[in-house]
């Protein structure tokens, strides 16, 4: 399984947040902009939430193992990998969200925030973005705890 970069999430964040603040422009023009939803935030914060549990856990299991205590319970390979899968498949979709949230609430920012309305949906939409770059993080902590120690370099152990 090859590991997340930081270049390809940050990529489709800035491809997602230009094509968002174009879209946002267009649409402003031809009527009223669609609304932030509060829940985005929430519900991205809740998948941080849910991802640094998951990588505590393990953490927390895996430290057992490795000093081999007294009723520890194992990690199953299988659970680790699925963590791992649904980690990385919430960090391409939460960049992605981030990116047109971000998007939108940079055009909702230089349009002017006279309304109070406006200002509610850019406070929602930079939120969006802080719990999507919150889930970016949590899914490299556990990415992090999952990963397998890597093998001896052959030419080190022939030195040795």
């Amino acid at each position: 399984m090859k590991q997340l970069r930081v270049g390809v999430l940050f990529g489709l964040f800035a491809v997602a947040g230009v094509l968002s603040w174009a879209g946002a422009r267009l649409w402003d023009s031809l009527g009223t902009l669609p609304r932030v939803p509060v829940a985005a935030p929430i519900v991205l914060a809740l998948i941080a939430v849910v991802l640094a549990a998951t990588a505590l856990s393990l953490r927390a299991r895996l430290k057992a193992q490795r000093e081999r205590r007294p009723g520890a319970k194992g990690v199953d390979p299988l659970l680790a990998a699925r963590a791992v899968v649904f980690g990385q498949a919430s960090a391409l979709v939460a960049s992605l969200v981030a990116g047109v949230y971000g998007g939108t609430g940079l055009f909702l920012l230089l349009d002017g925030l006279e309304l109070e309305a406006r200002k509610s949906q850019a406070i929602y939409a930079g939120a969006s973005v802080l719990a999507g770059v919150g889930v970016v993080v949590a899914a490299f902590f556990l990415e992090r705890v999952c990963k397998l120690p890597d093998d001896e370099d052959p030419a080190s152990a022939a030195r040795a």
